[in-house]
């Protein structure tokens, strides 16, 4: 099968390279998203994708509008694909380029779907606390991931599970469900499913608001946030923006969930006099780090970030600042 591949972030890599292993599978192009501009040097960085691409000597192209760049075009409309993979490509495709490879696109989505359509589905999963989620194959439409159904894979998620790892998992997991999408379509076993619109839910581009950490939510809701949005949610401390890295709920309801390290905090912390106001320094936790009151629970902040510094356990933050019981994260300092 002749496949011409559209990805761009670590997602998309486990995919691209089952495909360029595969005897069954033949990539003639990569297209990808534009360098990025990162770092303190503010140098183009290739996407992942691109570097993959190159590291095989693939054909490349990297349009900043794919639906309007004529070399692009030119080449899809004469390449005769069977099909256009697309897995965490960032850009959307027009109905012209959905009609031009023979089994149509197939794109591989982080959610099950119809739950999460959009632009960051494993975010979203784990900041509204799911406890499963999963790959889902489709077929293309012009549609938002609205396209039918072909395969899907189901994984649970972790209490403590974030973004970076989540992804890391799941991305395999695609990958495998693709290769396997693709040879049933070729090989035309795979009855295509409509997605019930009833039961569809959305996972927009996450917004600079979506990072701040408000400290009257519940612990749940802030730990959820926090590995969700991983790694940059923040609040201030000390007048200074604080990132928020890892946090533990201590919680009964969730205390089964955690490691023996760390349930055995819960007794304790979570029976402390509720009289502290959201965002309060109860105290500190001997190994772990700062434990913080919320609106409703308290929260281990097990891991955060200083301006300028690398970020550094909970414990290390407590002593390095000699932060005090008493004092108030999300307050900024006059």
């Amino acid at each position: 099968m002749n496949i011409i591949f559209f990805g761009t972030p670590d997602f998309a890599v486990p995919s691209l390279k089952r495909l360029l292993a595969h005897p069954n599978f033949n990539v003639l192009a990569v297209v990808t998203q534009p360098d990025k501009r990162r770092g303190r040097g503010n140098e183009l960085i290739p996407s992942p994708v691109k570097a993959i691409a190159q590291a095989h000597q693939l054909p490349l192209y990297q349009p900043r509008s794919v639906k309007k760049d004529e070399e692009t075009l030119a080449f899809l409309h004469t390449a005769q694909a069977d099909a256009f993979v697309v897995v965490a490509y960032g850009q959307i495709l027009s109905q012209a380029m959905l009609d031009m490879p023979r089994l149509g696109c197939v794109n591989a989505h982080g959610s099950l779907l119809p739950k999460y359509r959009g632009a960051a589905p494993i975010q979203w999963s784990l900041y509204h606390g799911e406890v499963e989620t999963g790959i889902t194959t489709m077929l293309m439409d012009a549609g938002m991931d609205t396209g039918p159904m072909l395969l899907t894979a189901r994984m649970p998620i972790a209490l403590l599970n974030n973004f970076d790892d989540l992804a890391a998992r799941l991305a395999p997991i695609g990958a495998d469900l693709l290769i396997e999408t693709l040879l049933q379509l070729n090989q035309q076993t795979l009855q295509p499913a409509p997605q019930d619109e009833t039961q569809a839910t959305y996972a927009p581009l996450i917004k600079k608001e979506d990072y701040r950490l408000d400290w009257s939510r519940s612990a749940i809701a802030l730990h959820n946030q926090v590995r969700g949005f991983f790694p940059t949610c923040s609040t201030t401390f000390r007048g200074d923006a604080l990132k928020i890295m890892a946090t533990v709920p201590l919680m009964p309801a969730y205390q089964s969930q955690l490691p023996s390290t760390l349930s055995v905090l819960v007794p304790h912390w979570s029976t402390t006099a509720l009289t502290a106001q959201p965002g309060e320094v109860l105290g500190i936790a001997k190994g772990e780090g700062a434990i913080v009151q919320t609106g409703e629970g308290v929260l281990l902040l097990r891991s955060v970030q200083l301006p300028g510094k690398r970020p550094q356990s909970g414990w290390d933050f407590a002593n390095g600042t000699r932060l005090a019981n008493g004092e108030v994260l999300g307050i900024t300092d006059v």
